[in-house]
Formats: C-alpha cells, sequence, structure tokens
C-alpha cells in the first residue's frame, strides 16, 4: 500500500518505511539509487525502496516538489504498470501551492550521456522543460519517436497511462535474477517477436516511448531540481537515465554552492555609475560597466556590469535564448582598463581606444540576471598606450578573457 502525505516547502520528497521499526525515511535523491537494472531502487543503510520511478514520474509530472510516500512494504505497488493510478492518487489528495520558489535549473550548457550499450541522452537548453525520445528495441523491433512539452495537462493525458513493456526474450533471464516476480500480463505488456500481448489492447499506438518519457520522468526528479531545458534520448534506460540525472545534480550544486557575492566597499575606492561618467564618455546602451568596485593600486582594478534582460541587444540575441555578445564583454573588458588608465591622468577626460585585442577567449554564456565582474591588470603602460590583462566573471567561473592594447586619448 502507498499514501501521499503534503510536505513542507523545501522539503523534497522522501519514501517512508512505515513497516519498519522507526519508520525510516530515504531521500528521494540520486545519491541514494542503489540499483537501476529495470527498475529504480533507492537505498540508504540497509533499508530499501524499489521500483519508486512511477511514483516519482507522476510526482515530477503532476508539480509536486514536496510530498512523503509513505510504504508498508519495499516497494510501491505496480497497479497496471503505468504512473495513472498515482496521478488518480495525486487528484483526490489535491495540491496546494506553497509560498518558497520553486527550485528550476535552466539548463545553458549541453549535457551530455552515451554509454556502450548505445543509449544517448543530451540536454541542451530551452525555455521549457520538453523530452523528446527514441525508443529502439531488439533488432531494431518497435522504434518509436516521441517529443512533448512536460506540463501537468500533457503527463496526465498523455504520458501516465503508458504501460511499462518488456521483450519475451529477456523475461526468462529477469526471473532467474529474481526481477519482475510479481509481473503478468494485467501490469505489463510483452512483446514475443512482432506481436503485442497484453490484456487490453494498445493505450496508445506508440506506448513503449511515451512509457519511456514517464521513466525518464521519475529518474530526473531525483536531481533534487526541476530543469528548464530539452532532453533529448535515444534508446533510454534507467542506468543512462541515472548518468544524466547525477550530471544534472552536479552541475546544479556547482551552480548553487557559487562564490559568495562580492561585498561591494564603501569608500573612496568605490565608483558608482556617475563617477564612471565623469571619465568615460560611453554612455547608454554602450556604458558596459555600473560600478567600480575597488582599485589595487595603479595596476588593477575590479568592475561591475548588471546584465538584465532590458539589455537592447537581447532582442536579437538571441530570441528565446538571450546570450550576452561576446564582443560587448571584450567592450567591458576596454571600459573598465580605461578607467584604469585614467588614474594615471587624474582629472583629464578621455577615450580607450582599441589597438589589438589578443587571446580572447570566450568560456561561457552570459545571460540576463548575472552580475558580471570584470577584472583588468595593467601589464605595461607607456605614456597614453597600454596593455592589460582582462576577464570577465559570474559566479567566480571565468565567461571571457583576453590581452588588450589600447590608447588613453585626452580630450
Amino acid at each position: 500500500m502507498v499514501t501521499l502525505k503534503p510536505a513542507p516547502a523545501d522539503y523534497g520528497i522522501k519514501f517512508k518505511r512505515v513497516d519498519l521499526p522507526d519508520e525510516p525515511t530515504i531521500d528521494a535523491k540520486i545519491e541514494f539509487v542503489k540499483q537501476v537494472e529495470r527498475a529504480t531502487t533507492l537505498g540508504e543503510g540497509n533499508v530499501k525502496v524499489l521500483t519508486v520511478e512511477h511514483v516519482l514520474s507522476a510526482l515530477h509530472g503532476m508539480g509536486v516538489d514536496n510530498a512523503v510516500v509513505e510504504l508498508n512494504g519495499n516497494e510501491p505497488p505496480i497497479c497496471d504498470g503505468s504512473a495513472a493510478p498515482f496521478v488518480e492518487l495525486i487528484r483526490k489528495c489535491g495540491l496546494e501551492e506553497q509560498t518558497a520558489l520553486r527550485k528550476v535549473f535552466e539548463i545553458r550548457e549541453p549535457l551530455h550521456v552515451e554509454t556502450k550499450s548505445g543509449s544517448i541522452l543530451t540536454l541542451v537548453p530551452s525555455s521549457s522543460f520538453r523530452i523528446s525520445c527514441t525508443q529502439v528495441g531488439p533488432d531494431g523491433r518497435f522504434t518509436q519517436y516521441f517529443s512533448t512539452e512536460i506540463t501537468p495537462e500533457i503527463y496526465e493525458k498523455e504520458l501516465a497511462p503508458a504501460r511499462t513493456f518488456v521483450f519475451y526474450e529477456d523475461v526468462q533471464p529477469l526471473m532467474d535474477k529474481g526481477l519482475i516476480r510479481g509481473g503478468s500480463l494485467e501490469n505489463a505488456v510483452v512483446v514475443r517477436g512482432d506481436s503485442v500481448m497484453s490484456k487490453e489492447p494498445l493505450r496508445f499506438s506508440d506506448e513503449f516511448v511515451r512509457h519511456k518519457i514517464v521513466d525518464i520522468l521519475g529518474d530526473l526528479i531525483l536531481a533534487g531540481c526541476r530543469i528548464a531545458g530539452h532532453v533529448i534520448a535515444v534508446k533510454p534506460g534507467h542506468g543512462p537515465n541515472s548518468e544524466l540525472t547525477r550530471a544534472i545534480s552536479k552541475r546544479y550544486a556547482q551552480m548553487v554552492a557559487m562564490v559568495p557575492p562580492r561585498v561591494i566597499p564603501q569608500g573612496s575606492a568605490v565608483m558608482d555609475t556617475k563617477d564612471i561618467q565623469a571619465v568615460l564618455p560611453h554612455r547608454y546602451p554602450f556604458l558596459m560597466v555600473d560600478r567600480i568596485l575597488s582599485f589595487e593600486g595603479d595596476k588593477k582594478i575590479v568592475g561591475m556590469k548588471s546584465v538584465t534582460i532590458n539589455e537592447p541587444y537581447f532582442q536579437g540575441h538571441f530570441p528565446g535564448h538571450p546570450v550576452m555578445p561576446g564582443v560587448l564583454q571584450v567592450e567591458a573588458m576596454a571600459q573598465v582598463a580605461s578607467v584604469l588608465m585614467s588614474k594615471t591622468n587624474p582629472g583629464a577626460n578621455g577615450i580607450g581606444y582599441f589597438m589589438s585585442a589578443d587571446e580572447v577567449k570566450f568560456r561561457k554564456p552570459v545571460v540576463p540576471g548575472d552580475t558580471l565582474i570584470i577584472e583588468a591588470e595593467l601589464l605595461r603602460t607607456k605614456g597614453t598606450i597600454g596593455k592589460a590583462s582582462c576577464r570577465c566573471l559570474v559566479n567566480g567561473e571565468v565567461t571571457s578573457e583576453g590581452i588588450l592594447l589600447f590608447a588613453f586619448i585626452l580630450q
């Protein structure tokens, strides 16, 4: 028996074994995955919960972030082999919006998993959550493709009813391993040769690939966050799904464990926008530094640029996937370096003209909401000619860098 109970914000999803002394719980997180053959098993110490993917998929697909899944055994009931019974249970429980913000990981750089068995899973940027899946059976049998955005409405109607399936030649080895002991034609579709064996007709002409997406959703929620991205899967399985989930979890952990926000110092070393405009002639929309955070003598400087969706260049670079142009990051470096050069000519206005940009590299995309930290260090000066090593960072990670040579021309 399974019972779903509400949980407070930021609680996550936990399985509780009410049949055991002290009623131990296991977090639905990738680090507790113990087995991924034909099903996903969670475990901590001697406590295990088997075949968690369908109930987790239903919670994921229906938008549930916090819940307690109580079990009076080591496995949720298989029911009809689909996630639909759990969706029905969620509907009976009802959904309640909570005050805390949902944890959503917006994918900015592709993640890729490829296995020796031929499974390929790639996660690419997208403004919404979407899964495109190709199911390939033995010898290419029942190859199916389905692509859909994931919303509660679509999940309930188009995905949850799809049942688990197995190829007949795989049944005996699985039973020899002690797996699918409770399997029957009532809770799984069996494929023998080119024939389909089940108690009822297929619910969809492409039911197999839809169930693969159900499984993907059940495994991906173990990352501990929701995703804004497009999963492209070819021949997925619980093993490859878990590898992608582990990669997502690692990338997400790196993001949330970002370096503490830089403390903006107070005092004479700080320049606000008004002070910067007194030194540089640049104005909207081409002033690429909002604040100077610090000077280190006459050799080093740190500036800051808050990147917002209101930047005019985001209208065309790119629609639906806004990215700050690399050339504007280079311009930001030059402007900050020009402010540093102006220190050697106090009270004088001037313009930093590019002479060359060498060893320029772009490491990571910069998107709306990022705070761009711009660092410049003068390597050499001769009169009004300066050479500076510059770089831009977001959350402590370098997004671009280069060696700039420019002339500071006094006005």
